[in-house]
C-alpha cells in the first residue's frame, strides 16, 4: 500500500532484473528486460493467470526486438522462433 501510495500510476512492479542490471552495468555491457504481465494483484488465483498469453506476448517481442546480425546468440534463437 506504501509503494502504490507513492507510485499511484505504478501498473506493475518487478525486481528480479535489477541485479543483471546492475551486474551489466559495472562491466559495461548492454542489457535490456523484456516482461509480461500474467496476472493482476490481489489474492492468489492460479486459474486467473494467463501464463500462455504472457509468453506468446514475450516470444512476439523478442522476435520483434532481438538483433538479427548473422551469427549472434540472439540471431539464432530468433531464428528457432521465426518460421
Amino acid at each position: 500500500a506504501e509503494l502504490l501510495a507513492r507510485h499511484p500510476s505504478a501498473v506493475a512492479e518487478a525486481m528480479e532484473g535489477f541485479g543483471v542490471a546492475e551486474a551489466a552495468a559495472a562491466h559495461g555491457v548492454p542489457v535490456l528486460e523484456v516482461r509480461a504481465v500474467s496476472n493482476a494483484i490481489g489474492p492468489r488465483d492460479r486459474d486467473a493467470w494467463r501464463i500462455p498469453a504472457a509468453l506468446t506476448a514475450l516470444t512476439s517481442a523478442f522476435v520483434r526486438l532481438a538483433p538479427a546480425e548473422a551469427g549472434s546468440p540472439f540471431a539464432l534463437a530468433r531464428a528457432r522462433l521465426v518460421p
